[in-house]
């Protein structure tokens, strides 16, 4: 039997091709496989006949077979199967794919004599050349196809996924010319053409700009002709759109020489000027994005952006599938194949940063896929001053390409035309497959991480290669030379008309006296106006006809009649209607209503996070089940006359990839209420960078509006540190200016409010809302249908239960906190307190607190109360807003933790800080 375990590695394909061959013409096949075919079928009837591929394999390997018909020469024939095996399946470990370092040798190789097979074999012909599409061929001639196609320039990774019709496309794709590249002459120009343009544009820089970052692309510059290629050929595929991401390294060159971005405009950054507008601060130049629309060479409009991120380089890979989900949901009707996103990566943080797991598998996921995405790496082997050996333990950089069994090609920079060619590849497969594919784009970088480094200081020995080493052009400008493609002199006349057009834009830039921005997506967002924080504080309409919200609380409250529901899910639908007759509108209603309210009104809604589907504390059913069956019910899109989409997706178990995600979204639709929930507040600190780098501060670096609203759960309930609070202290820090909304509304109207109006102004700014948990289910936390239908909005809301001429404290606070003090209060017999509830944080309603103090005329003892600890919560930021009048603070003292793990500590402290409240004499 070990005689014949290669069967377990042969190619099915080839035995079904080869043995119709034989039942055909029996002589037509080579005389050893003749007569293995006639003993299998003399032994043919103790088998199953249905599927003769697997008979065949089984009656080779069965201990009843006559092996006398099995000769020396078949067995050699699958040899040569495991042979071609081999090939296919580890031949990206001995290509010619790295320039300026000798790879790590494998083992065990493609030698012959590893797959049972000798020298003296290679001028046998084999039939097994049949499956890389050759005729019957010499081993010599098999292994030199095999060398051609998978161990030159380009190495490929694909033999783990398992789509047989996947394999075999790929196969098919690899055969045609060898995997080797095969461009027309104009084509091999146009490569030198956007090299030349590579090179000289880092070269003009480094001249000009001496010691100025620049992360330049020397190195990779083939990565410029690629791009251009792929644009041009998925604009000829239909492709109508792309989305593109990256890191530092190269975006300069990319912007200039793909984008189309003024060189005027890249001097000026150099240069240090101004703005020519005061509203935002600008970024470094090699964070900055753009958006342009390109025309192809054969006369086909195309809408390219490249989005602007920050220094924690692979967030961005995130943003850029949101930006083409909102693109493709917007403009497409889900068509994925128009809208491309393109995510370039460098190897170190490809390999070290955990977010590019989070984005790849959300690859196929219905709330965030987006048909394929096609991912390069600029590979330089040396991330910031470490090599790449201390920089992962996976054989390669994008081994997390396995993860969605996507295929890895592995190329040369120094080959422009192999490069090109993979990209060609990497563009059919997404457009086939609608799938990720990855391009490991292997070069080195010519200088340290930036242009002021010293790279000999860690990496003497290569910096020594790389010294040596000719550019890509030069590399491709003397094969073009051999070839007979150019002349002598045509690099230079290339060069220098390049270069003199540099020096034109470089005068005329400096004869500038402000640097222009040129904003991201502007089309998007035509009829929006950026404001300030004054402007954020003004009222807008966001009222509802009462018409409108029956029309609507009948749809979301009545389960189809013709399917069976769980008894609790009945209860809770129907019980919407009931509140609402009862005019006693609990949370989840009246935030279903405020959706069903903007779709009437053409917005869409998407929903998006762990859970949110029912929403973790079960409030939401956005989308119930069918008992028997587990079919979904959305009853918001069953609304009359709605106009907008409505989306709610369970995430995946991800807090930073998904708010990334979300944060495109928003980006790229501005007329979308886009909303990502936390499972718990806290969780969100798992998308801190986001928070920081992008929702913060986007508008303030890159003139970016965005509407994202987040959801976070929070609230003092005895579930421990992990689950209280959603560290308010955290986005208030952050809040400055005109950069967001910051909100904790007590009331379901209040909320129903805050969400339209998030739609229903000129301008967009990101939204965080601390939301409820115990108070969804809270009979005292209810709205009446008219505070839906004629309210707005109430950034504070004043104590009306008391008369204001008593009081002699007056208690701030926020959140969930008023209601446990209002019934303190009450067991007190306190007609002297009142409370006054902040729903909106930041911008900070100055002017509206100036109101109320005044309204209390006797008060001479003024309190901010909060449940968090005294380092937690809004106590710091009210110390820097809130100086009206002196006043004093009710909260824990300061802790580490949020809160107690023990639930009877928890509720102790709680009510210490109530009692703080009543007794300024227990004031820490």
């Amino acid at each position: 039997m070990d005689r014949f375990s290669f069967l377990n590695a042969a190619h099915t394909e080839f035995f079904a091709q080869l043995y119709d061959q034989y039942l055909v013409n029996p002589d037509s096949v080579e005389p050893s496989w003749r007569s293995f075919f006639q003993g299998f079928d003399f032994g043919q009837t103790t088998y199953n006949d249905e599927n003769p591929v697997q008979t065949i394999v089984e009656y080779v390997t069965s201990p009843n077979t006559d092996y006398s018909q099995v000769s020396d020469k078949l067995q050699k024939e699958f040899n040569v199967l495991k042979l071609i095996d081999g090939y296919r399946t580890r031949g990206h470990l001995f290509t010619k794919t790295n320039p300026v370092r000798d790879r790590r040798q494998s083992s065990p190789t493609l030698d012959i004599e590893n797959f049972g097979l000798s020298t003296a074999d290679l001028s046998t012909v084999f039939d097994a050349a049949q499956t890389i599409g050759m005729t019957p061929s010499s081993l010599e001639a098999i292994v030199n196809r095999l060398k051609a196609i998978y161990c030159q320039h380009i190495g490929i990774e694909y033999m783990y996924i398992r789509n047989p019709g996947v394999v075999k496309w790929i196969q098919d794709k690899l055969a045609v010319n060898v995997n080797q590249p095969n461009f027309s002459t104009e084509e091999k120009k146009t490569i030198l053409n956007k090299l030349n343009e590579a090179v000289s544009f880092e070269n003009f820089l480094h001249t000009k700009y001496v010691g100025q970052k620049r992360f330049s692309l020397e190195g990779g510059e083939s990565i410029i002709p690629a791009l251009d290629a792929l644009i041009e050929q998925a604009a000829e595929k239909g492709v109508e759109q792309f989305v593109m991401g990256m890191a530092h390294r190269g975006r300069l060159n990319v912007l200039a020489n793909i984008f189309g971005k003024s060189t005027q405009d890249i001097f000026g950054e150099f240069d240090g000027k101004d703005y020519d507008q005061e509203y935002f601060d600008g970024d470094v130049k090699y964070h900055l994005g753009l958006t342009a629309d390109k025309k192809t060479r054969s006369g086909k409009s195309i809408n390219i952006n490249l989005a602007p991120n920050p220094s924690h380089l692979e967030t961005v890979g995130a943003v850029i599938e949101g930006i083409t989900r909102a693109k493709q949901d917007k403009y497409y009707n889900d068509d994925f194949s128009k809208v491309l996103p393109i995510a370039v990566h460098g190897d170190a943080a490809i390999a070290g940063q955990g977010i590019l797991y989070e984005i790849i598998q959300m690859a196929q996921l219905d709330g965030y896929k987006t048909g394929g995405t096609i991912h390069i790496v600029i590979n330089n082997q040396v991330g910031f001053t470490t090599n790449y050996l201390d920089a992962r333990s996976s054989t390669y950089c994008t081994d997390v390409a396995k993860v969605t069994l996507s295929p890895v090609l592995h190329v040369n920079a120094d080959d422009a035309e192999a490069v090109v060619h993979a990209v060609s590849f990497a563009l059919d497969y997404r457009m086939q497959f609608g799938r990720d594919v990855f391009i490991d784009l292997l070069g080195y970088r010519k200088y340290g991480h930036n242009e002021g480094d010293e790279p000999r200081f860690t990496q003497p020995v290569l910096y020594k290669i790389i010294a040596k080493h000719k550019n890509p052009r030069d590399i491709y400008a003397e094969k073009l030379l051999s070839d007979g493609v150019i002349d002598a002199s045509y690099v230079n006349g290339l060069e220098k008309q390049y270069k003199s057009q540099l020096e034109e834009n470089l005068e005329a830039s400096r004869k500038k006296d402000l640097t222009i921005i040129t904003p991201f997506m502007k089309n998007e967002w035509e009829g929006f106006v950026q404001v300030t924080d004054t402007q954020m504080l003004q009222k807008v309409d966001t009222t509802f006809a009462k018409e409108g919200l029956d029309s609507i609380i009948k749809t979301i409250s009545t389960l189809p009649e013709d399917k069976k529901f769980i008894n609790k899910i009945t209860k809770i639908v129907t019980d919407r209607k009931v509140g609402y007759d009862n005019n006693t509108l609990d949370w989840g209603t009246a935030e279903a209503l405020a959706y069903g309210s903007l779709l009437t009104e053409g917005f869409d809604v998407r929903i998006s996070g762990q859970d949110v589907e029912r929403g973790t504390f079960s409030h939401r059913h956005a989308v119930v089940k069918v008992e028997d069956s587990e079919e979904e019910v959305i009853l918001l899109d069953a609304i009359e006359n709605k106009k907008g989409k409505f989306g709610v997706f369970n995430s995946l178990l991800s807090e930073y990839g998904v708010l990334g995600f979300d944060y495109g979204y928003a980006l790229a639709n501005p007329k979308a209420l886009t909303i990502w929930e936390a499972q718990f507040g806290d969780f969100s600190n798992g998308a801190q960078i986001m928070i920081d780098q992008y929702i913060s501060c986007g508008e303030d670096k890159w003139n970016n509006q965005n509407g994202i609203v987040l959801l976070l759960p929070h609230g003092y309930e005895g579930q421990g540190a992990e689950h209280s609070s959603a560290r308010m202290e955290r986005y208030l820090q952050l809040c400055a200016r005109h950069n967001m909304y910051v909100a904790d509304c007590t009331t379901p109207a209040n909320f129903f409010h805050l969400l339209r109006r998030q739609m229903k102004t000129n301008f967009r700014k990101p939204l965080v809302v601390f939301s409820p948990k115990s108070l969804l289910r809270d009979p005292r936390c209810v709205s009446t249908v008219e505070e839906l239908a004629t309210g707005s909005f109430q950034e504070t809301i004043d104590d009306t239960t008391v008369n204001k001429k008593d009081v002699k404290t007056l208690v701030f606070c926020t959140g969930k906190f008023y209601y446990d003090i209002v019934a303190e209060r009450e067991n007190n017999g306190r007609k002297d307190v009142a409370v006054v509830r902040i729903e909106q944080l930041f911008p900070f309603p100055v002017e509206q607190i100036k109101e109320i103090i005044a309204k209390y005329p006797n008060a001479d003892d003024y309190v901010w109360a909060q449940e968090e600890p005294k380092n937690m919560g809004a106590y710091s930021f009210m110390l820097m807003n809130f100086d009206l009048v002196k006043w004093r603070l009710a909260s824990l003292k300061a802790y580490s933790a949020p809160a107690s793990g023990s639930y009877t500590r928890a509720k102790r402290r709680h009510a210490d800080a109530i009692r703080m409240v009543f007794d300024k004499n227990l004031f820490r």
